[in-house]
């Protein structure tokens, strides 16, 4: 009769577990505090926690500092830190949909670069495109090139493909939701 005591379910986590949680929180939230203000509204947080946050990022004794991180964790019991997770996964990086989509830019431009050709493939993509301007960036990118110069419009060729995209992606999204 003792055994069915030790194996009996309880339905809820254990206390290691709590604590491997609060802790995972805890460290999320120091993961925040390193993040720049910028950073930290792409991440859309909810007011309390962004406050919290900043707080922390003014707080320059470590003991403070560390309390003020112990806070920010129990605080973020309180929400569903699944969107804050993927904000912050977005920010590092690690999103594979927008990884690719960064890539797929990157090779057009450097087709792009290689052949004006594909300008009309770029204008099929994007009809709302201003291809003179476009043909004035590639030209001014490869004379950068050619005469070892910072790559001012190889940036703004990226960056105006970027805002294309971006543009272009805008109303699907909302489409989905």
């Amino acid at each position: 009769m003792h055994e069915e005591d030790f194996t009996e379910d309880t339905g809820r986590p254990s206390k290691t577990k709590q604590k491997e949680a609060m802790a995972e929180l805890r460290d999320l939230g120091a993961e925040l505090v390193e993040l720049s203000v910028g950073q930290l509204k792409r991440i859309n947080l909810p007011e309390e926690i962004f406050e919290t946050v900043r707080e922390c990022q003014k707080i320059t004794a470590h003991g403070a500092r560390r309390r003020q991180i112990a806070y920010l964790g129990k605080l973020m019991r309180s929400v569903d830190d699944e969107p804050i997770r993927a904000g912050l996964a977005m920010l590092r990086g690690e999103s594979s949909a927008e990884t690719a989509r960064l890539h797929r830019l990157e090779r057009l431009r450097s087709r792009f670069l290689e052949d004006e050709g594909v300008l009309s493939e770029i204008a099929a993509i994007w009809p709302g495109v201003d291809l003179q301007h476009m043909r004035q960036l590639r030209r001014n990118a490869l004379k950068e090139k050619e005469n070892n110069k910072p790559p001012k419009n190889f940036r703004a060729i990226f960056q105006i493909l970027q805002e294309l995209d971006q543009q272009d992606a805008s109303p699907t999204e909302t489409d989905h939701e």
